[in-house]
């Protein structure tokens, strides 16, 4: 199935599932962007900050740049500057940790700002060390306390911030500090589902590895299985098998993954599961609709 004839099937679909899913139309307007130029699910994912002189008190001019001693001279004759934003709803400690300010940070730390203040994405300063890849501002946040599992306005948390820069070793260090790693966003994706829709396999891999659920669907019921298929990601399929993908489950449209791939064309992915139904057999669970299966060519 072409990325073409699965918009208007999706298309043809939302009239029925108005009623049922009052939500989807919206989703369903984002779905349609994963097309075959970009890959990906818009994410709004702009690392950094855009830096507007304008928009900065003293001391988020001098957090921004780096400069420790303006910092220091800024809080000790200053009231109240250790926590104040800026016309973006940004703090010093956000601004420092977005540019790697590591100095300054620990200078923040050290005077007891508070961690979990939102700028006007509702992103913290551990969001934002995540999202700009500043692992060592975002080691000392956590080991202050910052909490890892705040949710921006994309209902992303850090580690799925981490998923998108498919930075392991931040995400080993957010789950070393009670990173919820079934964390779900708007779309109702958790990490590793994030992970597969993003096309990023070094972090499925790993989110596999640290036991991330493998039955987790999203809002249109796709499982992680489902979501490998459409992006015919053989060794991810392979991967999920392993771990006990159930190949029964259907999507909102009543299609398994077995289905989307015989559609599509997945010769090796359909063989694939057909080969793991031969060793694994196991009773269709009631959800499943057995009509159904004759509708997709056999693998």
């Amino acid at each position: 199935m072409t990325w073409k004839n699965m918009e208007v099937l999706l298309h043809e679909k939302v009239g029925e599932l108005k009623e049922q899913f009052p939500l989807f139309p919206s989703y369903l307007r984002s779905s349609i962007s994963l097309g075959r130029d970009r890959g990906h699910r818009k994410t709004s994912f702009q690392p950094g900050y855009h830096i507007r002189d304008k928009d900065l008190g003293k001391i988020h001019k001098a957090a921004s740049v780096g400069n420790a001693a303006k910092v220091r001279q800024v809080l000790l004759l200053g009231e109240n500057v250790l926590n104040e934003k800026d016309k973006r709803n940004r703090t010093a400690l956000h601004l420092a940790c977005a540019n790697g300010h590591l100095v300054v940070v620990a200078l923040l730390l050290e005077r007891k700002c508070l961690l979990d203040l939102c700028d006007s994405e509702n992103k913290t300063a551990l969001i934002k060390a995540v999202e700009c890849q500043e692992e060592e501002c975002a080691t000392l946040l956590l080991e202050e306390g910052a909490d890892p599992n705040v949710r921006d306005a994309s209902g992303n948390a850090a580690l799925h911030h981490a998923v998108l820069c498919q930075n392991t070793s931040l995400a080993a260090k957010l789950l070393s500090y009670n990173a919820n790693i079934e964390a779900r966003n708007e779309d109702d994706l958790t990490p590793l589902l994030l992970a597969i829709n993003e096309r990023k396999q070094q972090m499925v891999e790993f989110l596999v590895k640290k036991e991330a659920n493998v039955h987790a669907v999203d809002k249109m019921k796709r499982t992680a299985l489902i979501l490998a298929v459409s992006y015919e990601s053989v060794s991810v399929v392979s991967l999920l098998l392993q771990r006990g993908a159930d190949v029964f489950s259907q999507d909102v449209f009543g299609r398994t993954a077995e289905e989307y791939a015989a559609l599509s064309g997945f010769n090796t992915i359909c063989q694939l599961i057909s080969e793991y139904k031969e060793k694994r057999p196991k009773t269709l669970p009631e959800k499943s609709n057995p009509g159904r299966s004759q509708e997709a060519r056999t693998c």
